[in-house]
């Protein structure tokens, strides 16, 4: 991977607290949703509850769409990232005691929302298999893509 694309990758998710997520419904309808995340690397992280959609969809068929795009004044300033990926639960314990700190870190509020019974969250990591880069600032609509 280009080193200049992907630090404009990591540039993006780690100036953003949000990402919208596509899951496919029973229905085979797309459902697209806003969660916050955290990110390693490329590999991002969210959690939820185990009676979310999102959850119960995911269980069903794992390839998802993120996005993330930063605000902006106007458009020669739209960054973005679009991509495709699977989205696997963490079970490890370690692997969930570094995304909780990952978590804690990014949103020190978040405490206080967590469940009492941790048994109704979920977390997952979303693997990227292909990124898209939107980048204005280089013309109308340009855009790098990424395939892992």
């Amino acid at each position: 991977m280009d080193q200049e694309v992907k630090a404009k990758i990591l540039d993006i998710l780690s100036r953003q607290n949000d990402m919208t997520i596509a899951t496919i419904r029973e229905d085979r309808y797309p459902q697209a949703t806003t969660v916050s995340y955290v990110h390693d690397g490329l590999e991002i992280y969210f959690g939820c509850s185990t009676r979310s959609q999102k959850a119960h969809n995911i269980a069903r068929h794992n390839k998802v769409s993120v996005t993330v795009t930063p605000a902006y004044s106007d458009w020669s300033n739209i960054r973005g990232l679009s991509l495709g990926g699977v989205a696997e639960r963490v079970t490890a314990p370690s692997q969930i005691t570094m995304v909780e700190a990952l978590f804690f870190q990014k949103f020190p509020f978040v405490a206080q929302y967590a469940p009492n019974d941790r048994g109704d969250l979920l977390l997952f990591r979303v693997v990227p298999k292909v990124i898209s880069v939107l980048d204005y600032s280089q013309g109308f609509g340009h855009t790098d893509q990424v395939i892992i």
